[in-house]
C-alpha cells in the first residue's frame, strides 16, 4: 500500500497540522507496518509559483513549440498528478492561512489538475483520505469571524467532490491560544479542541488503515 502525505505548514517543528498528520500516520503504520509513504512538504519546499501558468501554456502549445520552462512545468504537473492517482490513500495536512487555502497548496492543487488530460478524472476515486486542517483563531457560529474560513469548504470541494475521495475531515481551531496573549482566555477551550482533534486523528489513522 502507498500513502501520499502532503504537509504545507510554514511552522516547521511546531506545526499543529503536521502534528495531527504525525498522529494519523503513527496509527496507520501500527496497523500496516509495511506501508510506503510518498511525501511532499509544500511549506518547506514550495513548488515554483510560475509552474502552473507554464504547464497550462504547454498544454495549449504544439510540443515542438514549447519553451524549456513549459516542458519542465508540464513534466512536474504530470508527476504530481501521478502521485495523487497512484496513491492508495492520502494524509493531507493543510492549514488555513489568511482566511483561505495557502498559495503553495493552491499551486499544488492547480498543478495536479493541470497534469491530467481529463479534467473530470476522479484521481482519488473511493480512496480513503484524511484532511487535517488547523486554524489559529475561532471561526465557528457566533464568533466575530464566523464565515471567514474560506479554506475548509474549498478543500472539501476539491478532494471529495472533484477528486472523489472517501474523505475524513479533521479540524482544530484556536491553535494560537497560548501563543497570542490576546487569546489567553481561550487556552482551556483550545486544549479541549486539541485533545478532540488528536483523538480523531488517532481513530482515523487506525480505522482507515484497517480497511
Amino acid at each position: 500500500m502507498t500513502v501520499l502525505r502532503i504537509d504545507s505548514s510554514i511552522q516547521g517543528p511546531v506545526s499543529a497540522s503536521s502534528e495531527l498528520a504525525d498522529v494519523a500516520e503513527a496509527e496507520w503504520t501500527t496497523v500496516r507496518p509495511g506501508t510506503a509513504f510518498v511525501r511532499r512538504h509544500l511549506g518547506a519546499a514550495p513548488l515554483p509559483a510560475d509552474a502552473w501558468a507554464n504547464a497550462i501554456h504547454a498544454k495549449f502549445s504544439p510540443a515542438d513549440q514549447r519553451t524549456a520552462e513549459q516542458r519542465d512545468a508540464l513534466t512536474l504537473a504530470e508527476q504530481l498528478t501521478a502521485e495523487v492517482r497512484d496513491a492508495d490513500a492520502a494524509i493531507l495536512a493543510l492549514p488555513l492561512y489568511n482566511y483561505g487555502v495557502s498559495q503553495h497548496v493552491k499551486t499544488w492543487i492547480d498543478l495536479v489538475m493541470a497534469g491530467t488530460p481529463d479534467p473530470t478524472e476522479r484521481l482519488l476515486d473511493g480512496k480513503p483520505v484524511i484532511v487535517l486542517t488547523t486554524r489559529g483563531g475561532g471561526y465557528g457560529p457566533g464568533t466575530p469571524r464566523e464565515g471567514w474560513d474560506h479554506n475548509t469548504s474549498y478543500l472539501r470541494r476539491v478532494v471529495e467532490d472533484i477528486w472523489g475521495a472517501d474523505l475524513t475531515l479533521i479540524e482544530r481551531e484556536l491553535t494560537l491560544a497560548g501563543v497570542n496573549p490576546a487569546m489567553d482566555a481561550l487556552r482551556d477551550t483550545a486544549e479541549l479542541l486539541k485533545k478532540a482533534a488528536h483523538e480523531a486523528a488517532t481513530h482515523a489513522g487506525r480505522t482507515l488503515a484497517s480497511r
